[in-house]
């Protein structure tokens, strides 16, 4: 019974880390800002820098509020297959929130159970190998992103609604590759660290708990 429960109690930790690390990646703006203004993509579209974060935090509030049924960008239009596929993304983003909330119950109870019965040297050899992964994902990422990209699309969904045409769906022009590109380096990162802190506070709880 108690390795049931160590074993749930560890995936849920990883996936509540993953979650977590997603939610994060998606509302760290600074990327964004960073993202236009280094390849001055406002200029590039005759925007202001202002302006284009008008469309970029309308985008963001469809993709997260309910309440936001259609998807109204002040200075692009879209098409059927553009409206389609942000609205896989939205319920994508929903799926994440659920996740990351049953995840985080979960966690928070197993920790709690772990640190009562004295047994918190179970999770360093997960947080240690769990550790290993990112480092892993990062070097693919940097040899061929392209490929890793299509492949992430090709996984998430099953439509080619993701290829944008810019004629028809010229916020792609405002959602340059280079940002997704640094969005899963952030999200490699925070796991990577995650992991990393979780198997140094583990050791040294540990390690204390012994003595």
């Amino acid at each position: 019974m108690i390795k049931v429960k160590d074993t749930l109690g560890i995936i849920s930790m990883i996936i509540f880390v993953i979650t977590l690390s997603i939610a994060v990646t998606i509302w760290f703006i600074p990327l964004y800002q960073i993202t236009i203004q280094t390849q001055n993509i406002p200029e590039s579209l005759g925007l202001t820098y202002d302006k284009l974060m008008d469309n970029y935090y309308a985008l963001l509030q469809y993709l997260h509020f309910p309440w936001i049924q259609e998807l109204n960008l002040p200075d692009f239009i879209s098409s059927e297959n553009g409206l389609l596929h942000f609205y896989e993304v939205k319920l994508l983003f929903y799926l994440n929130y659920s996740v990351l909330l049953i995840a985080f119950v979960s966690t928070f109870f197993y920790l709690k159970f772990v640190k009562r019965t004295g047994r918190i040297w179970v999770l360093i050899k997960p947080f240690f190998f769990a550790s290993l992964i990112p480092p892993v994902l990062l070097f693919f990422l940097a040899v061929n992103f392209d490929s890793m990209f299509v492949s992430f699309h090709q996984i998430f969904f099953n439509n080619d609604a993701w290829i944008f045409n810019p004629a028809t769906d010229p916020i792609i022009n405002a959602l340059p590759q280079d940002f997704f590109m640094y969005c899963f380096i952030l999200f490699f990162i925070l796991i990577e660290t995650s992991f990393i802190l979780g198997y140094q506070i583990s050791k040294r709880k540990a390690f204390k708990t012994s003595k």
